[in-house]
């Protein structure tokens, strides 16, 4: 027979909970319970509902007489597996012996832990190239290429190459870093977008000039004279410098790469007005397909291209998170043999 206080005090707790009697039939479930389990499982046994031995185990133990004990619970639905740590406790009941079960969703933890390792693994196989490369070289000049300037010249330029290359990767990992520590702070200072894009523009000209890039400043007639927000300059620099730079570099050589800054009505989480800058390109564009993980810490389109040219793989992570602290949005748009557009929108001060 349930207990109504038992009931009362299991639906209070947010966290699924099970009340298992001395015979081993759930007598009750929470909310939370019964939405991640499922109601059938009131007033059955507790070995056909959760049917995982190492979990089963643990439960004969404690009504066996332990006074608790901790096991793991998976379930998994569509959305993928979810990862429970249980934490099984004997009641004071007198002459029997009735459990509850805890169950504290750890799946954050785990894959937090998968995001980690995946981490260590990408920066590792990073560095690990170059390095690989510049020990090779370096054995090469102690050895064969000894007496030859020609080869000496030749391995010092390459090692140079990979040597900016690891220092801009180093570079770019403290940013992300600190770009992530920083997401949760809203930015104070009172700025003006135009401003931030031309001192952007005034920064690659050079560059852009040695590539045959024309980069273009258009200002719709929206935002005429309304280009105020909350940001901060640095990191707003940043955005666009480097989604500018990835439009030369990836639009190709003697291509227009513009900037157009509009004002429009926010959707969806994003409400109120917003300034919204479009950097366009005329590039090969970018397949369907790779557009929903450009965002993503390493990944590339082109590896082999995207090392060439000096990139990390961590730019559009740097550029996500800053415009997430902005509390804006990213928005990506390519056709294949067109171009590709990265906007970027912020709300409006």
């Amino acid at each position: 027979m349930a207990d109504p206080m038992l009931d009362a005090i299991l639906n209070a707790v947010p966290d699924p909970m099970l009340h298992i009697n001395a015979d081993g039939v759930i007598m009750g479930a929470n909310p939370a319970a019964r939405a991640s389990l499922g109601d059938w499982i009131v007033g059955r046994s507790y070995a056909a509902a959760l049917r995982q031995p190492a979990l089963l185990a643990r439960i004969d133990d404690v009504l066996s007489g332990a006074d608790s004990a901790d096991a793991r619970y998976e379930r998994s639905e569509q959305a993928g597996v979810t990862e429970y740590k249980v934490r099984i406790t004997a009641l004071p009941v007198e002459r029997t012996r009735a459990i509850l079960l805890h169950f504290t969703d750890i799946t954050h933890l785990r894959e937090a832990e998968e995001i980690r390792r995946d981490f260590v693994a990408n920066v590792s196989h990073e560095l690990r190239t170059p390095l690989t490369a510049m020990m090779g070289f370096i054995e090469t000049l102690r050895g064969p290429a000894r007496n030859d300037p020609a080869a000496q010249a030749r391995f010092l330029t390459i090692m140079e190459t990979e040597g900016h290359r690891m220092n801009r990767l180093v570079s770019d990992l403290l940013s992300l870093s600190r770009v992530e520590s920083e997401e949760r702070m809203r930015p104070s200072d009172a700025l003006n977008l135009e401003d931030v894009l031309r001192a952007t523009l005034a920064s690659l000209r050079p560059r852009a000039e040695d590539t045959g890039n024309d980069l273009v400043l258009e200002i719709d007639a929206s935002a005429e004279g309304r280009m105020g927000l909350i940001g901060e300059r640095d990191q707003l620099m940043q955005v666009f410098l480097n989604l500018t730079e990835n439009a030369i570099k990836y639009g190709g050589p003697q291509k227009p790469v513009t900037l157009r800054i509009s004002r429009a009505e926010g959707r969806g989480l994003l409400r109120g007005e917003v300034l919204q800058v479009d950097v366009t390109d005329k590039g090969e564009g970018i397949d369907s397909q790779h557009l929903p993980r450009l965002t993503e810490r390493f990944y590339r389109v082109d590896t082999h291209r995207s090392r060439e040219m000096g990139g990390t793989g961590l730019g559009l992570a740097i550029v996500k998170h800053i415009v997430n602290r902005h509390r804006g949005r990213l928005k990506i748009t390519s056709e294949k043999g067109v171009g590709s557009t990265f906007s970027v929108m912020l709300p409006a001060a």
